[in-house]
């Protein structure tokens, strides 16, 4: 599976997005993670579709949205035509309507992702990758959601094996508490997207950071260190 490195546009500059959006680029970064928080699924406040439509007229990058809401049916549309790439709903907000959010997520033009927070099995998101429309992405949070700057869960990486060792062929992503002292754990278990903040817009040379994200995970895959 392809490295994908997608840096938290959370922990970039509000003020100054399309430049920071830019520089992560230049940096190397594959995708920008775009953090969509609704103030009641999870207790923090970010941003919505009028952002990503104001990015997306400054870069043609893949705009990888995590829905961390309530009703995520609700944003399918106006993140659709905002121009969001991916959209990754949270599989606890969506028991009763995952296929429909699915089928819709698809209409629109969108890769859709499932997410689950630390305290859900990773046996429920098993029926949205395995059905006729599958989810393509499946995102494990390795920190609660909600907030930046959190330390990494190890224990999550059970989860990351189990869906790497059952779906050889999925994209899995993980975020939280990512940086050049974890990734070696989340990449040897399978993830091959890598979601990372703090430890990206905080270091001197982020390009650097992105450089050993990109490595481990593609020597990872390459020697398949989860079947160890």
């Amino acid at each position: 599976m392809e490295a994908k490195i997608a840096p938290s546009m959370l922990s970039s500059d509000f003020s100054n997005l399309a430049s920071e959006a830019h520089y992560m680029l230049q940096c190397g970064a594959d995708w920008l993670h775009m953090d969509i928080m609704d103030g009641h699924f999870v207790p923090n406040l970010t941003i919505g579709a009028p952002v990503i439509q104001s990015l997306r007229k400054h870069t043609t990058a893949y705009l990888d949205c995590h829905l961390m809401v309530t009703n995520p049916l609700d944003y399918v549309e106006p993140f659709g035509k905002a121009g969001a790439s991916g959209f990754t709903f949270h599989i606890e907000a969506s028991k009763d309507n995952w296929k429909e959010i699915i089928r819709r997520v698809k209409a629109a033009g969108m890769r859709p992702g499932v997410s689950l927070k630390p305290g859900t099995s990773v046996d429920e998101v098993y029926p949205l990758i395995e059905d006729e429309e599958p989810v393509q992405i499946v995102l494990v949070m390795t920190v609660e959601p909600g907030f930046g700057g959190q330390k990494f869960m190890p224990e999550m990486m059970d989860k990351v094996r189990t869906l790497r060792k059952k779906y050889p062929s999925l994209d899995i992503e993980v975020d939280g508490g990512l940086g050049p002292s974890t990734i070696e754990l989340a990449a040897s278990s399978g993830a091959n997207c890598i979601v990372a903040g703090s430890s990206i817009f905080g270091a001197k040379e982020p390009a650097e950071v992105i450089s050993i994200f990109r490595k481990s995970v593609e020597g990872a895959q390459q020697n398949k260190q989860w079947q160890r």
